[in-house]
């Protein structure tokens, strides 16, 4: 096993995790929110997916998904195209509102697929590539990914344990 096959098994981790939160919930659980500050299943998958898809973008040097396959128009959220939830107010994330889970695991889905494609082509010392020199040290691209993933696995598992609450209830 190479680093882009960790990478991609990583990321394979990280959509197990959202199906199993998103997968067969009602519109009104996707939405509940524990108390009035926190987040919903709905705007923690759509804000991990947003990270994911604005920072493997970025590095590969492509647009986003969420424009290129107009999932911003399809979601058709209260917020600027460019939004990805990070320092989001308790009003905003009372706002995100989708229609059902099928097209929040669609959009994970299509990033999820683009992000692997990308990362299982990635060879030799890709991964030492410096990608944010407004670090220091600089940020490589290994260590960007890993903190996508990072990222992305922590609010998959705050998903997870919110549908978990609803189930027990």
């Amino acid at each position: 096993m190479n680093a882009a096959d960790v990478l991609a098994d990583a990321f394979g981790r990280v959509r197990e995790v959202v199906h199993e939160a998103v997968e067969g919930i009602g519109v009104e659980d996707l939405h509940t929110r524990l108390d009035p500050g926190a987040n919903s299943i709905a705007w923690l998958v759509w804000h991990l997916t947003r990270i994911q898809d604005d920072h493997v973008a970025d590095v590969a040097g492509r647009e986003q998904v969420w424009t290129a396959e107009d999932w911003a128009g399809r979601f058709s959220l209260p917020f600027p195209t460019d939004a990805t939830g990070y320092g989001h107010t308790s009003k905003q994330v009372a706002a995100l509102r989708v229609d059902s889970p099928a097209l929040l695991l669609g959009y994970f889905d299509a990033v999820h697929d683009v992000t692997v494609d990308y990362v299982t082509g990635l060879r030799g010392t890709a991964l030492n590539r410096i990608v944010d020199e407004s670090w220091s040290p600089p940020v490589t691209l290994g260590v960007r990914l890993v903190s996508v993933i990072a990222d992305d696995l922590q609010h998959a598992g705050q998903a997870a344990f919110i549908r978990g609450c609803l189930e027990r209830r």
